[in-house]
C-alpha cells in the first residue's frame, strides 16, 4: 500500500483533490531502503535512479486524468511518462512528489506519496524489470494511486 505524506493528507483534508495536488509533480525511481514515512528523509545510501517526466524531458510535469474511476486516480493517458535513466542499480521504491520538491529531504508540508517497486503485484509500482541502467529509457505505461 502506498504512503501519502502529512503535506498530502492535510492538504486533502482541508484544500483541495489528490489530483490538483501532485498534478505537474515528478516519479522519482530509488534504490535502496525504503523509508517508513513518505515525510522522511532518502537514507544515505538510497540512489536516486530516474526523474520520471512527460516525454523524459526532465522539466515537464506529471498529470492525473480528469476523472477517478471506483476512486483510482490515473495517469494522464496521452501523456508519456519516461526518464533516461540517471544511474544503475536496482529500484526499491518510488516518490511522486510535487514539482517544487525533489522528494529527498524530510519534510510534513511536501505532497508525496511513495510505495515499493517490484516486479509483481505484491509491490506498489510494478516494472517488467527493477534493474536500471545507466543511460537507457525507463517508460511507466501504467500508475495508479488508490
Amino acid at each position: 500500500m502506498s504512503l501519502k505524506s502529512t503535506g498530502l493528507a492535510t492538504y486533502l483534508a482541508v484544500t483541495g483533490s489528490m489530483k490538483a495536488g501532485l498534478d505537474s509533480g515528478f516519479l522519482y525511481l530509488f534504490s535502496g531502503p525504503v523509508p517508513v514515512s513518505a515525510d522522511d528523509a532518502i537514507d544515505g545510501s538510497s540512489v536516486m535512479l530516474a526523474k520520471i517526466s512527460v516525454n523524459g524531458d526532465g522539466v515537464t510535469g506529471l498529470t492525473f486524468s480528469a476523472t477517478a474511476t471506483g476512486g483510482v486516480l490515473t495517469k494522464t493517458s496521452s501523456e508519456a511518462w519516461s526518464s533516461t535513466i540517471a544511474a544503475t542499480g536496482t529500484t526499491t521504491f518510488y516518490r511522486f512528489c510535487e514539482a517544487s520538491d525533489a522528494g529527498s529531504a524530510s519534510s510534513t508540508t511536501a505532497k508525496r506519496v511513495q510505495g515499493t517497486v517490484g516486479t509483481t503485484v505484491a509491490s506498489d509500482g510494478v516494472l517488467t524489470s527493477t534493474s536500471l541502467t545507466a543511460g537507457n529509457t525507463q517508460t511507466i505505461s501504467l500508475f495508479q494511486i488508490y
